[in-house]
């Protein structure tokens, strides 16, 4: 069982400072007038804001003890996750400005995380790890197919495939803060810890995301078999955003898992290849 990192040398974790849709009004259903599809990215997108303050608070817990190396990546991972949180507040209340009511999608995942503070400090780690998990196999699912964005309004498709740029930058950065916080355990109690938190972490996942698309579904009156037939089809048939999920969920339970064993660094590049700067906000002094 491995405890030590595979993360690449060199990596670069890059600090964009980028804004999106300001001075637009999106549309409704922006994913291409869909409302299953366009209910399902709002579900997630009302789950970042508190979710990436929480992913930032554990993994800044251990920052004063890891080496140099990866306290700076400590530090990048917390600017984009910050970045992020900003931009998916600003992504919801678009959401609310096309008619929509997040109060329940919020507070559903905003009690999720206050249930998840009350554990160790630890197990909010090894809890970030797991959902970091999660948002990188979505965004090499986002970027190496663009079937899952497509007929999806173009500034949304340029956050959504902003922010997966990201997520792919920083996916081990929780995993080998995590590493260095059990560094004194027995390579079995690391593997029990991490594997039964993603458990946890994976039931609560769906839990949240889809009693949030069928709250927003509600309100379009859409809450019915036939939209989520079709919704169903898109995430576990093709493109399949969620069956990606599952089959990928089960490499984190091999005992030498790691997330750079995945080297999705050339399509990252190629996707932000694509993508011009749009609005640049100040950087911080």
């Amino acid at each position: 069982m491995t405890d030590r990192t595979q993360t690449p040398t060199g990596l670069v974790i890059e600090k964009r400072n980028w804004k999106f849709g300001r001075g637009m009004t999106a549309r409704r259903w922006w994913h291409g007038g869909d409302a299953g599809r366009t209910a399902f990215y709002n579900a997630l997108s009302s789950t970042f804001p508190v979710g990436e303050k929480f992913f930032m608070s554990a993994v800044r817990h251990y920052r004063d003890e890891a080496p140099e190396v990866l306290r700076e990546q400590i530090d990048d991972f917390i600017f984009q996750e910050s970045t992020h949180s900003r931009e998916h507040v600003f992504f919801n209340r678009q959401a609310r400005d096309a008619g929509y009511d997040l109060t329940s999608s919020e507070d559903r995942a905003a009690r999720t995380i206050a249930w998840a503070k009350k554990r160790p400090p630890l197990m909010q780690l090894a809890g970030t790890c797991a959902l970091e998990h999660f948002t990188a196999t979505l965004a090499n699912a986002i970027l190496a197919d663009p079937a899952h964005l497509a007929g999806a309004d173009a500034e949304a498709q340029r956050m959504w495939r902003w922010h997966a740029i990201e997520e792919i930058e920083h996916k081990a950065v929780a995993y080998d803060t995590l590493l260095l916080a059990m560094r004194s355990r027995s390579p079995f109690r690391r593997w029990t810890l991490r594997s039964f938190t993603m458990l946890a972490a994976g039931i609560r996942f769906h839990y949240v995301v889809f009693r949030n698309t069928a709250d927003l579904l509600r309100q379009d009156g859409k809450n019915n078999l036939r939209t989520w037939g079709g919704l169903l089809a898109y995430l576990y048939g093709k493109p399949g955003l969620m069956r990606l999920l599952l089959r990928d969920l089960f490499a984190y339970f091999r005992p030498n898992f790691h997330p750079w064993q995945h080297d999705d660094r050339a399509l990252a590049q190629r996707a932000l290849a694509t993508l011009s700067p749009p609005l640049v906000a100040p950087m911080p002094k």
